[in-house]
């Protein structure tokens, strides 16, 4: 009887893919736009930032790699509550008028990615030969030349980190849920949208929202791992 009524659950979400409905295509369009502009401003963000403190000497550099640590490791509905705190009406951040919109959700996220990024990116810069650093600014090249060339030696380290800091954001839910409000047609995405309707009793639309999830994840994840894999 478990397995009818999986099977059954299934063969409905199929149904409603391949139907393409036109909220499902809402929330995957959202879902894509949110995952991926938050994963490009964390990377223009993170990896500069973590090239700069791995190559750099400066007083208090290990309090500031442990927060970049900790930053990793950051519970998203921390993060949520930030900004939910941030963005509110009274909030520092009220006036731009972000809260339950699309921007304040890639935010939030842009928020989880970038430590993530940064630290990877931290990791990978300051895994090279000391010597080849020196080498390089010996022989001219300036600081963000120099940083340019080590970051092109460890791209495939640093397309790890991408993919990582993109798989952060595409699986969240609690900072979205809690920035975007989950609204209808305005800041609901595959996560949150799979919560609702789990919660409601409706799993032939939460399998149709997972397995989408699950295949837009692997789609991008595939091609950033396929454009890592030909550098190799």
């Amino acid at each position: 009887m478990n397995s009818a009524f999986i099977f059954d659950g299934l063969k409905q979400a199929f149904i409603l893919i391949f139907q393409m409905d036109s909220e499902v295509l809402s929330i995957v369009k959202l879902s894509f736009f949110v995952s991926i502009a938050a994963t490009v401003i964390a990377v223009i963000m993170g990896v500069p930032l973590g090239s700069i403190i791995a190559v750099k000497k400066f007083p208090g550099k290990k309090i500031v790699v442990a927060l970049v640590n900790t930053g990793m490791g950051l519970p998203p509905v921390v993060v949520g509550l930030t900004f939910a705190l941030l963005l509110s009406r009274n909030g520092p951040m009220g006036f731009l008028e972000w809260l339950y919109t699309p921007m304040g959700m890639i935010l939030a996220q842009v928020a989880i990615a970038t430590p993530i990024i940064t630290g990877l990116s931290m990791a990978a810069i300051q895994a090279v030969e000391p010597d080849f650093f020196r080498q390089i600014q010996a022989l001219g090249a300036s600081m963000w030349q120099s940083i340019i060339v080590l970051i092109s030696e460890v791209r495939l380290s640093i397309l790890a980190a991408v993919i990582a800091g993109f798989g952060s954001v595409i699986s969240e839910v609690g900072a979205v849920m809690m920035v975007g409000g989950n609204i209808k047609g305005q800041t609901r995405v595959l996560t949150t949208a799979t919560v609702l309707e789990t919660r409601m009793g409706n799993m032939e639309m939460a399998i149709a929202l997972g397995l989408i999830l699950l295949t837009m994840s692997f789609i991008v994840n595939m091609a950033l791992t396929y454009i890592q894999q030909a550098d190799a």
